[in-house]
């Protein structure tokens, strides 16, 4: 943000001197010069005031769409650990019921392991 104004008034500076210098340097006589310059800074006047006023929709907008991002935010937060938890009961059951098979499968193979030894 800090470089787009940096950049913004760099633009409106610029801009301002070389109008200067171009009125300044221009043949014309001192009314002439005088009316000029007021029509300018008249216009000027207008297209500052519009960056002012894009400027503060800008800000409104970003401060709208900031906090809709933190309430999604939250929201998809709470809906993840809402679907978290039902997986977790989900899975534990059948975690436990995998465990138990294992269980009796290491004591088959330790029975055949032991007839196997007993027959050797």
């Amino acid at each position: 943000m800090a470089n787009a104004k940096s950049i913004l008034l760099g633009m409106i500076v610029g801009s301002v001197a070389s109008a200067a210098a171009t009125l300044l340097t221009a043949p014309s006589s001192g009314k002439e010069l005088r009316t000029q310059v007021k029509e300018r800074s008249q216009d000027w006047a207008k297209t500052l005031d519009q960056l002012k006023k894009d400027g503060s929709q800008l800000k409104d907008q970003i401060t709208q769409t900031s906090k809709e991002g933190v309430s999604l935010i939250k929201d998809l937060s709470e809906d993840m650990k809402t679907s978290i938890d039902s997986w977790r009961k989900t899975v534990e059951p059948h975690q436990k019921k995998i465990q138990k098979h294992l269980s009796e499968i290491e004591a088959s193979l330790k029975e055949l392991e032991e007839k196997s030894k007993k027959e050797e």
